[in-house]
C-alpha cells in the first residue's frame, strides 16, 4: 500500500534546517576536527562487544524513516519483527535530524573515545566520510553480514570513503537531477539545457547541498564527481556563476523547491528523486529527468560509533535489513532508492506501480550514469563550500 504524500521528507530534513547558515553550520563543526586528540586509531580507542551477553541495540536514525503501521503508529513493522526473531530489544530513536546538528550532540564523546549511548547512528555520506575520515567509526565484521555482501548495489560498493565496504551500510539512497513542470515547459535533457535554454531564465532553482549541484555540473562538464581536480571544480563553478549573473537560476533551495515546482511557479530545477516521486503521484506531468552527462547518487549509512558496546547485534540487524522481502517493505513506505538487489522482485508483491518506479529501484543504464561525489579533505570541505557559498549568495 502505497503512503500518502508526506509534509516533510527526509531528505527535507536534511537540507531545511540548513539554509542560508549552511556554512556556518560546516564552519563551526569543522572547527572541532582540528582540536587535539580530536583523531581516533583503530588502536587507540578500542571497543568491547558486549553483544553475546547483552540483547539489545541503540538505534539512531531521521525521523520518517523507518516504515509505521498505518493503523497504529508506535508499531514499526519490520523494526518489530526483527525484535521478534532475534531476541534483541531495539531503543529506535528519531534524533538525526541534520547531520551537522548531530555531529555536534557527539563530537566531543567521539574525539574523546568516550560512549555515545549509540550502536548504529544513520549519517549522509560525506558525514560518514568526516568521522571515518576522523576514526571515529568501528570496522565492521562482514562474514556476519551475508546479506549486506551478497544484495549491496554493486553502484554502492567501493566508494571512495570505504573502499573495503566495512565500515559505512547504505540505509536507504537517492539521487539528484533534473526536475520538471511537463505544464509550464517542454522537456529537457541536459545541465545546459536547464542552465541557458531562454525560456527557462528567471524560472529555475538549483540545491544549496553542494555535492549534488556541483556534482552534477562537473559531469556536464564531461569531469568525474567522484575524483575531480580543484581546477576541474573551478571551471564547474564559473559555469554556475554565469547561470546565477545572467538571472537564469532564480535562487537556491533546500527541498522548498518541491511546492514551486508543483505549482508552477517555477519550471524547472536541480531536486532529489525522492521529492519527485511524490510529487509525482499528484500530477504525472512533474517528471524526474537522468541527465545525459549523468546523475548524483547519495546514500544515508548505518554505521557503528567507537565505544558502541553491542556491534554483533548491530552486525545482525543490517543483515536483517539486506533481506530482499524486508528491504521491500521498508521501500514501500519511505520511497527512496532501495539499495538492496533482489527487493525489486519482492515489491511486486506488495505494489506492483512501485515496484516499476526507476527512482526506487533503478535499472542498470541509470545506475551506470551515477556517480558518488568525492570524499573530501578538512580542508578541501572548507574551500569548496567556501566557494560555493559565495557564487549562491548564501
Amino acid at each position: 500500500m502505497r503512503t500518502p504524500l508526506r509534509p516533510l521528507t527526509r531528505r527535507g530534513l536534511l537540507t531545511g534546517t540548513l539554509g542560508s547558515a549552511a556554512m556556518l553550520a560546516v564552519g563551526g563543526s569543522l572547527a572541532g576536527c582540528g582540536t587535539k586528540g580530536a583523531q581516533q586509531t583503530e588502536a587507540g580507542c578500542v571497543s568491547e562487544d558486549l553483544s553475546a551477553t547483552e540483547k539489545k541495540l541503540a538505534f539512531s536514525n531521521w525521523p520518517q524513516y523507518m516504515d509505521v503501521d498505518e493503523k497504529d503508529e508506535s508499531k514499526r513493522p519490520t523494526l518489530d519483527a526483527f525484535i521478534a526473531r532475534s531476541g534483541i530489544q531495539v531503543t529506535y530513536t528519531e534524533d538525526v535530524n541534520d547531520n551537522n546538528e548531530f555531529f555536534g550532540k557527539v563530537q566531543n564523546q567521539l574525539a574523546g573515545c568516550q560512549p555515545t549511548g549509540r550502536d548504529v547512528m544513520v549519517l549522509t555520506d560525506w558525514m560518514a566520510a568526516r568521522m571515518i575520515r576522523l576514526g571515529w567509526i568501528q570496522k565492521l565484521d562482514t562474514s556476519k553480514m551475508p546479506n549486506v555482501s551478497a544484495n549491496l548495489l554493486p553502484s554502492l560498493r567501493g566508494r571512495s570513503f570505504d573502499k573495503d565496504n566495512q565500515l559505512a551500510v547504505p540505509w536507504q539512497s537517492g539521487l539528484a537531477g533534473i526536475a520538471y513542470n511537463g505544464k509550464v515547459t517542454k522537456e529537457l535533457r541536459t545541465v545546459d539545457e536547464l542552465l541557458t535554454r531562454p525560456d527557462l531564465k528567471g524560472k529555475v532553482t538549483a540545491l544549496s547541498e553542494m555535492r549534488d549541484t556541483m556534482g552534477l555540473l562537473l559531469q556536464s562538464n564531461g569531469h568525474d564527481p567522484s575524483n575531480f581536480t580543484a581546477a576541474q571544480f573551478d571551471d564547474a563553478l564559473n559555469k554556475l556563476k554565469k547561470a546565477v549573473d545572467s538571472g537564469q537560476i532564480r535562487k537556491f533551495t533546500g527541498n522548498d523547491y518541491a511546492p514551486d515546482l508543483a505549482k508552477g511557479d517555477i519550471a524547472a530545477c536541480i531536486g532529489w528523486s525522492g521529492d519527485v516521486i511524490q510529487l509525482g503521484f499528484e500530477d504525472d506531468k512533474i517528471k524526474f529527468v537522468v541527465p545525459e552527462s549523468g546523475v548524483m547518487l547519495w546514500s544515508d549509512n548505518m554505521l557503528v560509533p567507537n565505544k558502541a558496546t553491542h556491534k554483533a547485534n548491530a552486525e545482525q540487524l543490517m543483515n536483517y535489513y539486506y533481506e530482499p522481502a524486508v528491504a521491500a517493505q521498508l521501500a514501500a513506505y519511505v520511497n527512496y532508492i532501495c539499495p538492496v538487489q533482489g527487493a525489486q522482485a519482492e515489491m511486486e508483491k506488495i505494489d506492483p506501480e512501485l515496484a516499476a518506479n526507476p527512482l526506487i529501484f533503478p535499472d542498470d543504464a541509470m545506475l551506470a550514469k551515477a556517480q558518488v561525489f568525492m570524499a573530501l579533505d578538512e580542508k578541501q570541505e572548507r574551500e569548496y563550500e567556501s566557494k560555493f557559498q559565495q557564487v549562491i549568495g548564501a
